[in-house]
């Protein structure tokens, strides 16, 4: 289906990048071989790192005409395989569109490439008072474009809506090489269909973003932060939704369950008072510009979760505190991969289903003998589920585990839900598309990639 880089396009690729940008030998190759999805590699047969769309255009029409596979790569913070060149062939390092172009106070908009950090874009546009409110717990090493391709959330989501709500307009280079705008810097589209937003979660399949228009907001000047906990989590994951019954709507409500909190402990010394009765935590977030407003949220939202078995509620009274807390959700995932072999799956359910669906999970686990460790942005109904190995044999884990790995993906649809909130579905998830979608919806996908990219050469073996 593919063709390797043969010696006369390897020349062909220096010349459009450059040597200094190019890289080939095993040992600098092997880096580029893992994201952070489990333990597996997929070394590809060169790794280039352009400078500018002009670059990637030659390079990909290149490649689609040679037949020669090409995987994008940002940050290789993704937790589905999805920039893991499975085929070889060329891959494409984002690395140096790594700049912050124009942020435009005027309009609350920014123009940036798609290499930049999360977090260094989050603290710059910070310094004229704005908010980009989209941060995953891999923002300080995550790019830009990875969460555009992937249709990144994180905590703040709840409030402020993913990045889709963010995205203005694209630079995209089309797997045959073409260079198109996908839309206007405007905050409302109604001219055809809507290509950007179908980038947007695409996972480098359909083309390479080189620039990214973003809309900003007014910064919030306050924030509260507290910190309740249940005897168990289907009281914790109940209360989620009667705090948005109740009228108040927080800009971050985040599950932990006990064990991830544990785990972090262990791994990050954190010094934190972990009460015996405490089998689950929320953290609630309500931020504004009115603090006498915020500190009645909070108290309405404490009545709430007194309803629901709260067993106690610790405020943030310093920035010091709040940045411990955070801390603990931050560090959490890291803390779980840390101390298992485990596998990460992404649901998402409406929020009123979170207690069905934590119940089911542990369930599950018992039926197949798994453990698992769940946390995750409760507010929005996504809950991270991390499978951990633990006294599962080899056997049972290999052969199985993909059982109850669907039962829970199973389960997750038949409470309105679906498999990927935003981790996306990359090499791992896709045998499971089938438990959400129809064969004639997935054709449609298959579709939309064809006429994308009529030779597949473009992060193929990835979503179907």
């Amino acid at each position: 289906m593919f063709n390797k880089i043969s010696e006369g396009n390897f020349k062909r690729i220096i010349e459009i990048v450059g040597i200094e940008n190019v890289v080939s030998s095993p040992d600098e190759v092997l880096r580029y071989s893992r994201d952070e999805t489990e333990d597996l590699a997929y070394p590809p047969e060169v790794v280039v790192k352009p400078q500018n769309s002009t670059q990637i255009s030659e390079l990909l029409s290149l490649c689609n005409k040679e037949l020669i596979p090409v995987t994008p790569r940002g940050g290789g913070t993704g937790l589905s395989g999805g920039a893991l060149p499975v085929y070889g062939g060329l891959l494409i390092s984002m690395e140096g569109f790594n700049r912050i172009l124009e942020i435009d106070d005027r309009n609350l908009q920014a123009t940036v490439e798609p290499g930049v950090i999360t977090e260094v874009f989050i603290t710059e546009v910070a310094k004229s008072g704005m908010l980009y409110p989209v941060d995953p717990s891999s923002k300080g090493s995550c790019f830009l474009g990875g969460n555009i391709a992937h249709g990144s959330g994180g905590p703040r989501v709840v409030k402020y809506g993913t990045i889709r709500e963010y995205v203005l307009n694209l630079e995209v280079v089309l797997p045959t090489g073409e260079i198109i705008w996908t839309g206007a810097n405007t905050l409302k589209y109604a001219s055809g269909y809507n290509i950007t937003q179908l980038m947007i979660g695409s996972e480098g399949t359909l083309g390479i973003v080189t620039k990214i228009v973003l809309k900003l907001i007014p910064k919030p000047s306050h924030d509260v932060l507290l910190l309740a906990s249940f005897p168990s989590n289907e009281q914790a994951c109940a209360a989620v939704s009667a705090i948005f019954r109740a009228g108040i709507l927080p800009s971050a409500l985040e599950f932990m369950e006990r064990k991830g909190v544990e785990w972090v402990i262990a791994y990050d010394k954190i010094q934190f008072d972990l009460k015996d009765d405490a089998a689950a935590f929320l953290l609630i977030e309500v931020d504004g510009t009115n603090l006498d407003i915020l500190f009645s949220d909070c108290e309405r939202i404490s009545t709430v979760m007194e309803n629901h078995g709260c067993s106690d509620v610790l405020f943030a009274d310093t920035a010091a505190q709040k940045e411990d807390l955070w801390r603990i959700r931050r560090v959490m995932p890291v803390s779980v991969k840390s101390n298992s072999v485990y596998k990460e799956e992404d649901t998402v359910v409406p929020r009123a289903e979170l207690p069905r669906l934590i119940s089911g999970i542990k369930d599950i686990g018992n039926k197949y003998g798994f453990e698992s460790v769940c946390y995750g942005h409760a507010g929005d109904g996504n809950l991270h589920v991390n499978i951990i190995k633990a006294g599962m044999s080899d056997d049972d884990w290999n052969k199985k585990l993909k059982q109850g790995i669907a039962e829970v993906f199973q389960l997750t649809v038949q409470l309105g839900g679906t498999i990927s909130g935003e981790h996306g579905i990359g090499l791992v998830q896709k045998e499971f598309m089938s438990i959400k979608y129809s064969e004639t919806h997935l054709n449609l996908m298959r579709h939309i990639k064809k006429a994308f990219d009529p030779n597949g050469i473009l992060n193929p073996g990835k979503i179907f």
